[in-house]
């Protein structure tokens, strides 16, 4: 797969929410606002659903 197409595909919306999603809350689990605990649970809550999407998405593509 091409360099490009692997980057067309990372930039799609889910991928964009997941690390800006990310971002937000590392930082504000870094400047206090949150507990790290809270944070850990947010951040593995949308890494699972992110993932899990993607891992649905492929096995349909599969089956095809």
């Amino acid at each position: 797969m091409k360099i490009k197409d692997r980057l067309a595909k990372l930039i799609d919306v889910k991928s964009l929410v997941t690390i800006i999603l990310t971002a937000v809350f590392g930082h504000l689990s870094v400047i206090g606002k949150i507990a790290p605990e809270q944070f850990l649970t947010i951040y593995t809550v949308v890494v699972g659903f992110y993932f899990g999407v993607q891992f649905q998405k492929k096995s349909k593509e599969d089956k095809k």
